[in-house]
């Protein structure tokens, strides 16, 4: 789809091409052009809000239970700097989000003008990336850019900063079908060799524990349907992060609980004591690190992230696998069936009992645990 259209229009074409339905805003006169668009259309939704800061947090919301990138509109200045809030929790939580954000003329800009303010600058720490939008004949580029940075990857907020009088200029429309983005590619599959590496290091565990995250979530249903047939394959305990729960059903037998600070006992010392971690979409925080000199110090630590900028980030690891972790894990099974890997079970079966000991004591001290003791047969 090519045409010509105003600015404002390419908006509202750009998030219709994208699927988009509902979009949370608060309007003001940095985007009133892009709110006369929207009247003109009735297949994105607007909700008004009270607040930006509010609004980034609906959107947030909404991504998380719909799968879907989480759209809003803020105008200049104050409306931009109260979407900060919102914008860092959903960097720091890999939400994927499009803020779009009014500017004022380009001319203005850098003058401190009425409701200017830096949003580019202001936003950069708190984004996965942003754009500020000079020329009319670059908007719909980036508009269908920043959806395709939102979501691939490891997911994120981008905020779109578009001047008033682009919004006001004419230019030719491109559909989304035209735009390829060049330079941003995540890589979704891992190092073969490191793959096998890993499996290795697992088959000769004595004490492996499976700590997963948000990555899990992030990566879709496959993710977690690989996850649990690994578990159940390899008969190894199972904990998570809070925003890994989900991934792997808590009523399993394997399921430790959630580790950390808010976790459970025999999580975090099951975290403490093994000899081989796996890490699955998981950033190694504070709340679940404490004090990193004395973090898991006799484990050797794999870890499968799709952002690369976690690897070794917080801990040091043995052997980093960069891809996404439903391609990750099924390739980690492929190899683990392909090479006929066996466990220890003698050693792995002394392990669940020193697991199942943590748990009674959990229980005897009036701490929540995760399950009674039962029998384990991996298969």
């Amino acid at each position: 789809m090519m045409r010509e259209m105003t600015g404002a229009e390419m908006v509202m074409q750009a998030l219709i091409d994208q699927g988009v339905e509902h979009m949370f805003g608060y309007p003001g006169g940095a985007v009133l052009p892009i709110y006369d668009a929207m009247f003109h259309q009735n297949q994105v939704k607007h909700v008004l809000v009270r607040h930006e800061q509010g609004a980034v947090h609906m959107a947030e919301g909404y991504a998380r239970s719909s799968g879907k990138v989480g759209v809003v509109l803020v105008t200049s200045g104050p409306g931009a700097t109260n979407a900060v809030t919102g914008l860092t929790d959903a960097l720091l939580d890999s939400i994927p989000l499009v803020c779009i954000t009014g500017q004022v003329p380009t001319h203005l800009i850098g003058s401190d003008a009425f409701q200017e303010c830096d949003t580019v600058g202001i936003t950069r720490p708190c984004t996965k990336h942003n754009y500020l939008v000079r020329d009319i004949n670059d908007l719909a580029r980036v508009l269908h850019e920043a959806f395709y940075v939102a979501q691939n990857g490891r997911p994120g907020p981008v905020v779109v900063d578009i001047p008033k009088d682009v919004q006001f200029a004419k230019g030719i429309y491109v559909g989304p079908e035209n735009i390829q983005h060049k330079t941003y590619q995540p890589r979704l599959n891992g190092d073969p060799e490191k793959v096998r590496a890993a499996v290795e290091l697992l088959a000769k565990a004595k004490r492996p524990i499976l700590y997963t995250g948000g990555g899990v979530i992030n990566s879709g249903p496959r993710a977690s349907q690989l996850l649990r047939e690994f578990a159940r394959l390899a008969g190894y305990p199972v904990t998570s992060t809070l925003m890994g729960l989900g991934a792997y059903p808590a009523s399993d037998k394997q399921w430790l609980g959630m580790l950390g600070m808010h976790g459970t006992y025999e999580a975090n010392m099951s975290m403490h004591d093994c000899d081989v971690m796996l890490c699955v979409g998981a950033r190694f925080d504070d709340r679940i690190t404490g004090r990193l000199d004395a973090f898991s110090p006799g484990s050797k630590k794999i870890h499968i992230d799709i952002d690369p900028s976690s690897i070794n980030k917080n801990v040091k690891i043995d052997i980093p696998i960069i891809g996404d972790v439903a391609h990750v894990l099924e390739d980690i099974l492929t190899m683990w069936r392909a090479t006929k890997a066996e466990p220890d079970r003698r050693a792995i079966a002394a392990w669940w009992g020193q697991i199942d000991r943590w748990r009674a004591r959990s229980t005897r001290c009036g701490r929540p645990s995760t399950s009674t003791s039962r029998s384990r047969t991996a298969g």
